[in-house]
């Protein structure tokens, strides 16, 4: 098609800024995890937007923030290699920030390094006055030549619109990567651990979700006894400690029922047919820092 674009496109940000919940919201479908927790997103995710005049593709990176762990350690450098790969970079900060911090400004440098082509959104501006939006504008319009400065809700449509045109104006002609009826290029493997993981972080007190890992023992189509189409999926949730194992299963497995329940009803409609879905909780302590299952989430693109 003549006058086409395409090209891709980085979501950096600190943890917890709603880089996630704006990529789904731009997609239209459920590809990262969203939960109102730091360090959602471990891996850099795709996800294509398809347009009329344009194909675009995204990679929600995981949040900056100091690592502690060689999984720390790899989240971040995966967020870090995004930067200069990418036709554009969405930069998100939250409105409530007090200016720049050290965190954003640490991304900010990288850019500069990167010497990147950056639309800077600034995420969350219902939770703060007009005052407080304009502050954060002029704090950063000069440090860097954006391509553009969005103040958005993530909760409006017309927010996302605004962003994909920009994003649009930015990018170079070229092909569709993907067919237009692809949407992420995970596999249905990533999509049921993500999904399992983001019940988990939902559900879960605050010390244990970032100590869990999910692994997909087996995915399966079969039949149900009256011939219907079912997935038969099995799932192991990984955590660090025994008492976090008990946290997981609850009093009378009522905990890890709820998860299950939920992410079964969620992977019904991403697989828009049945779903029969059994979990276990297994204990490997500090699997954080052990390179078999870091590697896991390396970017190996």
């Amino acid at each position: 098609m003549e006058n086409f674009k395409s090209g891709f496109v980085s979501i950096v940000g600190r943890t917890n800024v709603g880089k996630s919940s704006i990529l789904n919201d731009m997609v239209g479908q459920k590809v990262a995890s969203v939960a109102n927790k730091p360090q959602t997103t471990r891996t850099a995710i795709k996800a294509i937007v398809n347009r009329e005049h344009s194909q675009i593709i995204f990679t929600d990176t995981p949040g900056i923030h100091k690592p502690k762990s060689k999984l720390g350690d790899t989240m971040v450098e995966t967020a870090w290699g995004s930067i200069p790969d990418s036709d554009v970079v969405l930069f998100v900060v939250e409105a409530t920030s007090n200016g720049i911090g050290k965190g954003d400004q640490m991304i900010l440098d990288k850019i500069k390094e990167a010497k990147a082509q950056t639309i800077l959104v600034i995420n969350k501006i219902d939770l703060v006055s007009k005052e407080q939006i304009f502050k954060m504008i002029e704090a950063f319009k000069d440090e860097y030549h954006f391509k553009a400065i969005i103040p958005i809700s993530a909760l409006k449509e017309s927010d996302v619109e605004v962003i994909l045109e920009e994003i649009e104006k930015n990018l170079k002609e070229g092909p569709a990567y993907y067919d237009i009826e692809e949407y992420t290029d995970q596999t249905l493997r990533d999509l049921a651990a993500e999904t399992i993981r983001e019940k988990a972080l939902k559900l879960l007190k605050d010390e244990v979700p970032h100590g869990i890992l999910i692994e997909i023992e087996k995915m399966k189509k079969g039949k149900t006894r009256e011939e219907k189409p079912i997935f038969n999926i099995e799932a192991t949730i990984y955590c660090l400690r025994e008492s976090h194992k008990g946290i997981i299963i609850g009093k009378g497995g009522a905990m890890l029922k709820k998860i299950g329940t939920y992410a079964r009803e969620d992977l019904e409609k991403m697989l828009e047919t049945q779903v029969n879905l059994k979990l276990w909780v297994k204990v490997k302590e500090d699997w954080i820092n052990d390179e078999h299952f870091v590697k896991l989430f390396k970017n190996t693109d």
